[in-house]
């Protein structure tokens, strides 16, 4: 009989939260995520920014000098398949 009254009776005894500081708690945690948030697009625009400028600024626009690499790499694959193929660098028979 007294193990039914400790279950049922008053507020002793059990997990009990604070919710003064858990409230609180919870709205630094909100003004954190949206400094947070807010510092990661301000960061974001400011290197756009950079890369936007560093682009106009180059010789060359990204996709020319892709497309240079891209034919380089092409002629240096050829001509490596090519040695290859025709045993160019192989050790003479004697």
């Amino acid at each position: 009989m007294a193990n039914s009254q400790r279950s049922t009776g008053g507020t002793s005894g059990g997990f009990q939260v604070s919710t003064r500081p858990l409230m609180a708690g919870a709205v630094l945690m909100g003004v954190g995520g949206a400094l947070g948030l807010a510092g990661f697009a301000i960061g974001g625009i400011a290197l756009m920014s950079a890369a936007r400028h560093w682009i106009q600024d180059m010789e060359q626009p990204p996709t020319e000098l892709v497309r240079h690499h891209w034919e380089r790499t092409k002629a240096a694959t050829a001509a490596g398949a090519s040695a290859w193929h025709d045993g160019a660098g192989a050790p003479a028979n004697r």
